[in-house]
């Protein structure tokens, strides 16, 4: 769901329905915070990347540095 589908979606009217200002003061508040947690999911996803590269590079670095287990004098 996307803050705009929040913000523009319709209810039916009903007999005794609810105060249409209040409904759409609350879809925006609702829109509000969904849009702040899609911020922060796209902001920890690429922190997730960026971590997952950095630790590939270790790993990469520190495999090259090692020498394989039995691989000595020994």
């Amino acid at each position: 769901m996307t803050p705009h589908e929040v913000r523009t979606h319709a209810f039916d009217p009903h007999r005794r329905g609810l105060d249409p200002d209040q409904v759409r003061e609350f879809q925006g508040r609702v829109a509000d915070e969904l849009s702040e947690l899609h911020r922060r999911v796209r902001l920890l996803a690429q922190e997730n990347d960026r971590l997952k590269r950095a630790l590939r590079d270790w790993q990469a670095m520190h495999a090259r540095e090692c020498r394989p287990p039995n691989d000595g004098h020994w």
